[in-house]
This record gives structure tokens, sequence and C-alpha cells, in this order.
């Protein structure tokens, strides 16, 4: 079960480089200094749990919910925060991605 909460967390920590690639490219001076250390930061977490994680998770499953989080977290970070477009087939293939997501969770066994 911890291997699942560190999957989550590389996830998120996806959302947090990507993010802060969006956040850097409006920053200028220090700022835009800053948001790349947290891109460069938030890159080596991710990355260390998606590693810690595939010890226990079956390397495609890990990577599938790995980059299936940050896709979700991504799209509402760009929805929430970055004011970007909603429609019904956005938020149609969210939930189709999250449903892909739980349904991997349930049929993957640990190696």
């Amino acid at each position: 079960m911890i291997s699942w909460i560190y999957l989550i967390l590389a996830g998120l920590f996806e959302v947090g480089f990507t993010s802060s690639l969006v956040m850097a490219e409006n920053a200028a001076g220090w700022g835009k200094t800053l948001w790349y250390g947290g891109f460069l930061v938030s890159l080596a977490l991710s990355m260390y749990f998606l590693i810690i994680a595939s010890w226990d998770i079956p390397m495609g499953t890990a990577y599938a919910v790995f980059a299936g989080v940050g896709a979700v977290g991504t799209a509402l970070m760009g929805i929430f925060v970055f004011h970007e477009q909603v429609n019904f087939w956005r938020v149609f293939f969210l939930v189709t991605l999250i449903g892909s997501i739980v349904g991997l969770n349930l049929v993957s066994t640990p190696k």
C-alpha cells in the first residue's frame, strides 16, 4: 500500500514540475530562477518516488499511473489555476483517465 502512496506522490510532484514551468515562463528576474529551481526539485522528487514505487509495483502499471496522475493533475491546475478552457469533452476524458488509473490499481498485483 505504501508503494501506491509513493506513486501518487510521484504524480503530484509531476504536477509541481509542469506547473513550475508555466510559472517560470510568466515570471521575471529572481522569480524566474526560483520557479526553475522549483522545477528541478519537483522533478527530482517525482523521479525518486517513481523509482521507489516501482520496486513493488510493476513498471508498466507504475508508469501508466504516474503519467495519468500527472496528466489529470496538470489539466486540473490548468483549469483552476491558469484558467484554461473547460468543456464537456475535456471533463469526460479526464474522468475516463481517472477511471483507468483506478482500474489499473484494482487489477495490478505487486511483483
